[in-house]
């Protein structure tokens, strides 16, 4: 290893990253004016681990990434429950994508925002925010469009504070995030970064019964293995 550069080690799955983050997230540990919103469905299991360390209620912030056509991982944008849209302006420009591609995309991924919101939350209504400490949590941040988009749709709800807390992202982020969010609060920040399941040992996508099971156990003050 070349002197100087930072050897880090690897999660070893989303429980453990939520663990550590909550650690960085003590200062905000039993009050009564703070919220954990995870991003479905990866960031669920994080945000699980610190509202459950925090003493403090998880709800979900529904946001779909608008993918490039073909290149679905790459996204050229993301949506936000509340019609909240961010796109990536130096992806667009890059591939040269029309405005028809960008809403035709952004048309299917509503549908399924709509579709995803009722199936996390069913009857009940998103927590009321205003006024509140809003940490918004995701198993890590990489162009940032979903995070930036999640940001926006809860700055309309006239919180008093939003906290960007992932366990992992680019060195970039705290640049990235400054006139966004008023705090981020990262585990670790890698260089090279590549991406987020890279610094993970366990990176099994989360499922949907999994987002419902632990927002349940949640609202129950369940531990995730308690049965």
């Amino acid at each position: 290893m070349p002197r100087g550069k930072t050897r880090y080690v690897r999660f070893a799955d989303r429980r453990q990253a939520g663990a550590l983050l909550a650690e960085r997230l003590s200062i905000y540990s039993n009050r009564n004016d703070v919220l954990i919103f995870a991003l479905p469905r990866g960031g669920v299991p994080v945000g699980f681990e610190v509202a459950r360390h925090l003493q403090a209620p998880l709800d979900v912030c529904v946001v779909r990434k608008l993918g490039v056509p073909g290149q679905e991982e790459l996204a050229m944008g993301a949506i936000a429950s509340g019609g909240t849209l961010v796109l990536n302006e130096s992806i667009i420009e890059a591939l040269n994508i029309p405005q028809r591609t960008i809403e035709a995309v952004e048309a299917r991924e509503r549908r399924e925002l709509e579709w995803r919101e009722n199936e996390f939350r069913g009857d009940l209504p998103p927590a009321d925010v205003k006024g509140k400490i809003v940490i918004l949590v995701d198993d890590g941040i990489a162009t940032g469009s979903t995070m930036k988009s999640a940001v926006e749709s809860l700055r309309g709800r006239s919180p008093s504070r939003i906290v960007v807390a992932v366990p992992v992202a680019p060195a970039s982020v705290d640049s990235d995030f400054q006139a966004v969010a008023d705090e981020i609060v990262c585990v670790i920040k890698p260089e090279p970064f590549h991406a987020v399941g890279l610094w993970y040992e366990n990176f099994t996508p989360t499922t949907d019964p999994e987002v419902r099971d632990l927002l349940n156990r949640a609202r129950r003050g369940e531990r995730p293995d308690a049965t």
